[in-house]
């Protein structure tokens, strides 16, 4: 699969310069991201990113309530019964799975953590149900750490963009980081996946909106 090229990129052939200004872009329309799912601590983003998988944000908050009442600590996870957690995360799909995942992962970071969620990309990596990028937004969200999430918005528009040429998100990744200030990383992140679900979307891409601001953006 290979992406149509954003109009910008004939507007603005220059890397560089279409950098900056769809850093500046993003970074009016919006100004303060944050991460879309509802969360009070790191084990509570790393359960609701788990359940993220193939399922909406709104969603995975109205569950999360439910699963964090019953379960309100990586202890309590690690002991639950695999079938009552399919049960309250059942509407986020793939709940089989997800059930393995959450409770794995719970004994995992009791077993070899101590029951806190650690806070390096290669500890967080070794967890039941974690890949790189549920990793990084724990790191970037609950941690502070600067990390670079590449979903499906972000695969999207950075090679529509031609900041990247690959269908490989850790490729990806690499090379937006290459691109954009580390102190941008998370909020980045957060930017261009809003705007791949406000304006450019992956059936209907709002261009008329995002190429007379891009232009006047300095």
């Amino acid at each position: 699969m290979k992406f149509t090229d954003c109009p910008f990129v004939s507007i603005c052939p220059g890397l560089s310069q279409r950098v900056e200004r769809f850093l500046g872009f993003i970074g009016k329309r919006y100004p303060n991201p944050s991460c879309a799912l509802i969360h009070k601590n790191p084990y509570e983003l790393l359960c609701a990113t788990i359940l993220s998988a193939q399922c909406t944000d709104k969603q995975v908050n109205k569950v999360t309530p439910f699963l964090f009442k019953e379960y309100p600590n990586p202890e309590a996870l690690s002991e639950a019964d695999m079938l009552r957690v399919e049960e309250i995360i059942k509407s986020t799909g793939f709940y089989h799975n997800k059930a393995k995942s959450l409770v794995h992962m719970a004994k995992a970071v009791i077993e070899r953590h101590r029951g806190e969620i650690p806070n390096t990309l290669t500890d967080l990596e070794k967890l039941p149900g974690v890949g790189r990028k549920t990793a990084n937004v724990l790191l970037g969200n609950a941690f502070g750490i600067p990390a670079m999430v590449v979903d499906t918005h972000v695969l999207r528009i950075s090679n529509k963009l031609s900041f990247a040429d690959s269908l490989d998100p850790f490729k990806v990744e690499t090379e937006l980081v290459k691109l954009v200030n580390k102190s941008r990383w998370t909020d980045f992140s957060h930017q261009v996946i809003l705007l791949g679900r406000e304006l450019c979307t992956a059936r209907s891409p709002h261009c008329e909106v995002c190429l007379p601001e891009l232009s006047r953006v300095v």
